[in-house]
């Protein structure tokens, strides 16, 4: 009988613990580095020219893309980063940059 009250009380403990570990707080800095490996690995977006700056999980583009469509594409890759607020995206579209 002790047995099967100490594992419902040990089964009910880990229940309780998980939304508070689903709930931790994502960093400035892991948003960062998400974002950055997003667009750098993404083809359309070539990310290699565009910076980051996230401050309190808003993320701000800049830089060049070469096309509208990756300049859209960065943003969604951006919003798509787990404790994302806002994306600013302020990349400018040049076609001939090198």
């Amino acid at each position: 009988m002790k047995t099967a009250i100490s594992t419902m009380i040990v089964a009910l403990a880990l229940v309780l613990a998980s939304p508070l570990a689903a709930q931790k707080e994502v960093t400035d800095d892991s948003i960062h580095d998400q974002v950055r490996m997003k667009l750098v690995s993404d083809t359309v977006v070539q990310g290699g020219a565009i910076t980051v700056d996230v401050e309190n999980g808003a993320v701000t583009l800049k830089g060049r893309v070469r096309t509208g469509k990756a300049k859209a594409k960065a943003e969604k890759l951006a919003k798509g980063v787990k404790g994302v607020k806002s994306v600013n995206n302020q990349l400018t579209v040049s076609p001939t940059f090198e």
